[in-house]
């Protein structure tokens, strides 16, 4: 198991928490992750790829995308997330990233998805 400090340090940055909160919500492709967050499909593959690292998330292939997942077994993690997800409204940003992944249309990269609960 990754020491406390470890799962600090890797959360440490913005980017990697927006992703870790969307991923606490329901599994994501990348260009579902590009939409929601605004960022180019580079940048947010090379911070899933850190989290990955960390086993902190882990991916599998469907078809001709790569979803991604939060791993379940880090209790540290999972209580981080329960944690941040109780004062969610402390947290204007990841309000707005659970918005958007709510009920919007995304388009990235050729990439449609439909990213409301009812698809």
């Amino acid at each position: 198991m990754y020491k406390l400090t470890d799962v600090f340090k890797i959360l440490a940055d913005e980017t990697r928490l927006r992703i870790i909160m969307l991923l606490a919500q329901s599994d994501l492709c990348v260009c579902e992750m590009c939409g929601v967050l605004d960022l180019p499909q580079p940048k947010v593959s090379k911070h899933l790829s850190k989290l990955r690292d960390v086993g902190l998330v882990i991916d599998e292939r469907k078809e001709k995308f790569v979803y991604y997942k939060l791993a379940k077994d880090n209790v540290t993690l999972n209580s981080i997330i329960q944690d941040v997800l109780r004062n969610i409204r402390e947290f204007p940003q990841l309000v707005s990233d659970q918005e958007r992944l709510a009920g919007k249309q995304v388009y990235f990269d050729g990439c449609s998805v439909n990213l409301s609960k009812e698809a």
